[in-house]
C-alpha cells in the first residue's frame, strides 16, 4: 500500500460539488473522488485511488459460506481509514459519500463482525450490495461514458468474487443477475483449466441466463472493470503476438475504439495457456498486467466462456464502473431534474483523455480543468464589469460564453495525452490524435480544429497570426489562448511543488 497521500483539491472546488465513492471489492478497494456540475449532468474525476486489500484471497470454507480472515479485515479497515482521512482533507460532509461493499462480504460467514468492526472505527455506515444493486448501478456507471441511454445495453462486469449481468434501456433495468463466477475465486479453487472451464459453464447453465438474456434484442454489448479493461488493454497493444506495447502500435492505438472481438480474445487466452507452460512466461505476464497477473488468466478464461454461451461477437469496454454508478445514483437524489443522458459530448472528451492518460495525468489534467475555469470565470466577470461603463475606451472586446469553456476545459483535459509517446513534441502528437481520430462525437468539424488548436499551442512559442490564419482559433482572442497558456502543466507542478 502507497504512504503518501495526495493533495486536497484546489479551493475553488467547494463540498456542494464533490462527491465520494468507495468500492469495496474482493480484489481491491477503490475510491472515487468526483466534481461535478449538475446543471450540465457532467461529472470530473478528481481521484481514483485503489488499494490491493485482497479480501478474498485468504478466506477459510470452513462453514457453508467463506469466512474473511483477521488479516484481510486488518488490510480492509488500514486501507478505509486511508480513504477517510483522504475524504477529510477534501472537506467532504458525510451525506457526500457511500461506502458500498460487494461480493466478499456480502457472501461471507462472519458479515456482521467485519461491519461491526469497520463500522466502529470509521463512524459511517457501509452499504452491503445485492448482486442486483450491485448491477444496476455498474449499469449507471457505464451510462456515464458512452452515449447508449437510448439503446439496449447489456453490460458485463467481472469482479473477484462474482460477475454481474445487467439488461438496461433509457436508464431502467430490464433484467438483472449476479453469478458467483470471480477471478479470485476461480483462480484459488482451480489450477486446471479443463476444471475451470467446466465449472463456469455449468453455472451459467444453471443460472437460466442464457435463455433470459435471449429474450431482449441487444444493441450493444458493454464490459467494465480493470479485468476487461486490462484485456482490452492487451489485445490492443498486441500482448497476444508478442509485439512489444512501444514499438508499431500508436498508429493502430489513437484510431481504434475501446473494443475487441471474440477472436482476438480467443487468441489472448490461448498465448496465456501457452505461457503456464514456458519459461519466463509468467514474468512477461507480470511485466504487462502487474499485480493483476495473478488472476488475469482466470478472468480471461471466464470471458471467453461467456462470450461462447451468449454469442456474444464484439463487447464495448468502459472506463467507469460501480463506484460512477454509486456517484450517479447519488446525484439523482440529491439534484432535482439530473438528467443521466446529458451532454453526450463531453463524454466522449473524457473517453478520449481516459484512453490515453494513466490515472497521474488524468487528475493533473482535471486540476488544471478547475484552475483554468475559475480564471475564465474571473475574466468573463471581469469583461462584463468593465462592458458596463459609459466610457467605450474602457469596453473590453472580449466576447466569452459557456461554448467558449466548454471547448477550454476540453482542451485541458486532452492537452496531455500525446505523453503516450513520449515528452518530446507530446503536443503535436495530442492535436493529430484529436483531428484524426474520429473520438470526439457531436461536435462539427470547427469545433474539433478549435480544441486540437488549442492543444497544439499550449506549449513551446505562441503561434503567429500568420499560422492561424484561415483557421478557427483565428476568430478567437489572444486572452482565450492566453488563459490556456497560462496553466502550462510543468510550470503549474512546480509552483505547487507537487
Amino acid at each position: 500500500m502507497s504512504s503518501s497521500f495526495p493533495p486536497p483539491t484546489p479551493a475553488t472546488t467547494t463540498k456542494s460539488n464533490l462527491f465520494a465513492a468507495v468500492d469495496m471489492g474482493t480484489n481491491s478497494f477503490k475510491l472515487l473522488i468526483v466534481s461535478t456540475d449538475p446543471s450540465s449532468g457532467r461529472f470530473l474525476t478528481l481521484n481514483h485511488i485503489k488499494e490491493p486489500v485482497l479480501l478474498g484471497l485468504d478466506t477459510t470454507t470452513a462453514t457453508a459460506k467463506p469466512t474473511i480472515s483477521a488479516a484481510s479485515i486488518h488490510r480492509a479497515i488500514s486501507a478505509l481509514l486511508k480513504f477517510q482521512q483522504i475524504l477529510h482533507s477534501h472537506r467532504l460532509p458525510s451525506s457526500n459519500y457511500r461506502f458500498v461493499a460487494t461480493s466478499a462480504v456480502r457472501e461471507a460467514s462472519n458479515q456482521t463482525q467485519f461491519l461491526d468492526s469497520a463500522r466502529e472505527k470509521l463512524g459511517h455506515p457501509i452499504e452491503i450490495l445485492s448482486g442486483i444493486e450491485e448491477a444496476s448501478l455498474i449499469y449507471l456507471g457505464v451510462l456515464q461514458f458512452y452515449s447508449v441511454f437510448h439503446s439496449t445495453v447489456l453490460t458485463i462486469d467481472i469482479g473477484g468474487g462474482s460477475t454481474e449481468f445487467t439488461v438496461g434501456f433509457k436508464g431502467k433495468v430490464l433484467f438483472s443477475k449476479s453469478l458467483k463466477l470471480g477471478h479470485v475465486t476461480l483462480t484459488q479453487n482451480f489450477t486446471q483449466i479443463t476444471r475451470m472451464r467446466e465449472h463456469i459453464q455449468k453455472e451459467i447453465e444453471n443460472s437460466g441466463l442464457i435463455k433470459e438474456i435471449k429474450e431482449f434484442k441487444i444493441d450493444v454489448v458493454i464490459g467494465s472493470s480493470g479485468t476487461i479493461k486490462a484485456i482490452e488493454k492487451a489485445v490492443c497493444k498486441g500482448y497476444a503476438s508478442n509485439v512489444d506495447e512501444h514499438v508499431g502500435v500508436f498508429e493502430e492505438f489513437y484510431k481504434r475504439e475501446w473494443k475487441f472481438s471474440r477472436e482476438e480474445l480467443k487468441g489472448l487466452v490461448e498465448r496465456l495457456c501457452e505461457e503456464e507452460k514456458e519459461m519466463g512466461g509468467r514474468g512477461r505476464r507480470e511485466g504487462f498486467f502487474k499485480s493483476r497477473a495473478g488472476f488475469i488468466l482466470a478472468g480471461t478464461v471466464l470471458l471467453d466462456d461467456i462470450f461462447e454461451r451468449l454469442e456474444i461477437e464484439e463487447m464495448e469496454v468502459s472506463g467507469y464502473a460501480l463506484g460512477e454508478g454509486v456517484i450517479t445514483e447519488m446525484l439523482g437524489r440529491v439534484f432535482e431534474g439530473f438528467d443521466l443522458n446529458a451532454n453526450a459530448r463531453w463524454r466522449s472528451v473524457v473517453r478520449l483523455a481516459s484512453r490515453f492518460n494513466n490515472k497521474k495525468r488524468m487528475r493533473a489534467a482535471a486540476i488544471c480543468a478547475g484552475i483554468a475555469r475559475e480564471m475564465f470565470e474571473g475574466l468573463r466577470k471581469w469583461n462584463e464589469l468593465h462592458n458596463n461603463g459609459e466610457n467605450d475606451s474602457n469596453k473590453v472586446l472580449v466576447r466569452l460564453d459557456e461554448g467558449d469553456l466548454e471547448y477550454l476545459e476540453a482542451a485541458c483535459l486532452l492537452h496531455n495525452i500525446g505523453l503516450c509517446t513520449g515528452k518530446k513534441g507530446y503536443h503535436k502528437q495530442s492535436y493529430r490524435v484529436i483531428m484524426n481520430g474520429d473520438h470526439l462525437h457531436g461536435y462539427n468539424h470547427k469545433e474539433v480544429e478549435l480544441i486540437a488548436l488549442l492543444v497544439r499551442h499550449h506549449r513551446k512559442k505562441f503561434p503567429k497570426s500568420n499560422s492561424l490564419e484561415g483557421s478557427i482559433v483565428e476568430q478567437c482572442s489572444n486572452a482565450f489562448l492566453w488563459i490556456f497558456r497560462t496553466w502550462n502543466l510543468h510550470i503549474l507542478l512546480k509552483v505547487l511543488n507537487w
